[in-house]
């Protein structure tokens, strides 16, 4: 191989591995490969395509004017599973050709966008353990053939940008990772920390609303009201930050709910002074993430309901799995006054309707107050 050649061809891969593992965009990278690869081999057009399960290859990218005027762009065009190029990617053994419309190895595969082109060269692109495609190169009709030096070049060349790219692609996943363990530990905080507080202080500002010994004045309880309306919808704001945050992917699973669950039990055993008994029966990981966020806003309305109306001395707390899921608050307080809002208790029948399940609530001045919520899973 020529020395200049061979430099320009280390330069060359020098450029990709770099614009490759600093994390540019890998259609970028797909392009320069090609536009290097066209340069090397002194060609007219160059192309790179994708394996497809079929066999068949794609044009991910290319470089190159066109020959002729109503010659279309490449790019998404389809090559035939038994086109040279497919059997190159398969094969992992470079081909070069004269002329593609005579020689019988390509002459019934060439496509009409490729018709002014005739030497030939296709190069296996990717490495021997994962073959991605073909790196094929063509000069018009007419021109020098393609010189055994330069296939042998393309050849290599292909091999080492394939390598790049591959390695591009695992540390684009281990940053994916790191990314993905950042968004959780924001979430964790958001949620154990901001809306717990938030949480706690509304419902503070409610039992001081709500307390018969303190009476304010008509503007001071809009106001409180106000605020405690505002408290609420920061807490729902920051509730759908943390579902974006853990659940990038609409189809993963939910966060722990069984976590979920301790902490807004834990909240309410700070407003009414002594610990909700809690049980949890079976494993609530798999919980799909629309079920688990109902779930959660209906143990916190529950909860909430407690506090603010039932004067217990004791409640309990049960959630698992019995044949769907299955969540149960009972208080032995004084059971929900007459002319107190069902705003929240609707709330709860709606979100049971809305995962298909049912809300029964069972209210007694004498025994209290018990609410079964239960949706089906799966």
């Amino acid at each position: 191989m020529e020395p200049d050649l061979a430099a320009r061809a280390l330069g060359a891969a020098t450029e990709i591995a770099t614009a490759a593992l600093s994390g540019d965009d890998p259609e970028a990278v797909l392009r320069l490969v090609v536009r290097r690869a066209a340069d090397l081999a002194e060609a007219d057009l160059g192309l790179v395509m994708a394996r497809a399960e079929d066999g068949s290859l794609t044009v991910e990218a290319a470089h190159g004017a066109p020959v002729l005027p109503d010659t279309t762009d490449p790019v998404g065009l389809v090559l035939s599973a038994r086109s040279a190029a497919a059997r190159v990617a398969r094969g992992g053994v470079a081909v070069v050709v004269d002329d593609v419309w005579t020689d019988p190895r390509t002459s019934p595969f060439v496509p009409r966008e490729l018709r002014a082109y005739g030497p030939f060269a296709a190069a296996p692109f990717g490495t021997a353990q994962r073959r991605l495609g073909a790196l094929t190169v063509y000069r018009r009709r007419g021109a020098k053939p393609f010189q055994a030096t330069t296939v042998d070049l393309l050849a290599a060349f292909a091999a080492q940008a394939g390598l790049v790219l591959l390695l591009a692609e695992g540390a684009t996943a281990r940053a994916r990772i790191g990314l993905y363990q950042e968004r959780a530990r924001i979430a964790r905080d958001l949620h154990d920390v901001i809306v717990q507080r938030l949480y706690a202080a509304g419902m503070r500002l409610d039992l001081m609303a709500r307390r018969p010994s303190r009476k304010l004045a008509r503007t001071d309880a809009a106001r409180l009201t106000e605020a405690i309306d505002q408290l609420d919808a920061s807490i729902a704001d920051v509730r759908a930050v943390v579902r974006a945050l853990r659940n990038p992917d609409p189809a993963d699973t939910a966060a722990d709910l069984a976590e979920s669950v301790r902490g807004e039990v834990a909240i309410a055993g700070e407003l009414l002074g002594f610990e909700p008994t809690l049980t949890i029966d079976g494993d609530l990981h798999d919980v799909p993430a629309d079920l688990a966020d109902h779930t959660r806003a209906a143990l916190r309305e529950a909860l909430s309901n407690v506090v603010r109306h039932s004067g217990a001395h004791h409640v309990s707390v049960h959630i698992g799995r019995d044949g769907g899921l299955a969540l149960t608050v009972a208080d032995d307080g004084c059971g929900i006054p007459e002319g107190v809002s069902h705003r929240g208790l609707k709330h709860l029948e709606e979100r049971a309707a809305q995962a298909g399940g049912r809300c029964a609530i069972d209210s007694s001045s004498r025994r209290g107050t018990t609410i079964t919520w239960t949706v089906p899973l799966g």
